[in-house]
């Protein structure tokens, strides 16, 4: 039974959480991809503010493509996450709580999730026009000259994840794949 999650989380809710478990998240969500990821650690590093408030923020590795007629949001689909390993020790010292994307991370970041009490969500890779569904208002909150990466603030509703790394540093990746295997070859 999936785990209903609203966004913004607070540490409760994510200290609870689990490599391995199913979510169900609804609430406030920000996109930002590689350019805007440069951008704002840039901005921490000048000492400067933010041009959006991300403390306590979950955010999604994507650049949701434009808006079809008649749809609230275009196709919205996960990055993959290791592009951003650069970034994501800032944003999660800054105070990101959580972050959605695709694929394994580096050591340094599973160990800044574990720092910083923060959670890795994984998002099905092609499932692109069915998370769209999943989204019920975008705007555009800064960086709007990057197009499809500019910062998107989204509402969402039942946007299903799955608990990749959680605050202990179990990660599903490495642990899921290992079981995977042993059940296959025992």
């Amino acid at each position: 039974m999936p785990i209903s999650l609203t966004s913004p989380l607070n540490h409760e809710a994510l200290h609870a959480l689990r490599a391995g478990d199913s979510v169900i998240l609804s609430g406030v969500i920000y996109t930002a991809r590689d350019a805007a990821h440069a951008r704002l650690c840039a901005a921490l590093a000048a000492g400067e503010p933010l041009p959006v408030e991300l403390r306590g923020q979950t955010v999604f590795y994507a650049g949701p493509t434009p808006t079809p007629p008649g749809k609230t949001s275009g196709a919205i689909g996960p990055t993959t996450s290791v592009r951003m390993d650069p970034y994501t020790p800032q944003l999660l010292q800054y105070g990101v709580r959580a972050i959605i994307g695709k694929g394994e991370r580096g050591a340094a970041v599973r160990n800044e999730f574990v720092a910083c009490g923060a959670v890795y969500f994984a998002a099905v890779a092609g499932c692109a026009a069915y998370m769209a569904a999943c989204v019920e208002s975008v705007e555009v909150v800064a960086y709007d000259d990057l197009g499809t990466e500019s910062i998107k603030r989204l509402v969402v509703r039942n946007l299903p994840l799955t608990v990749a790394i959680d605050t202990l540093g179990n990660d599903f990746y490495r642990e899921g794949q290992k079981r995977y295997l042993e059940s296959i070859c025992s």
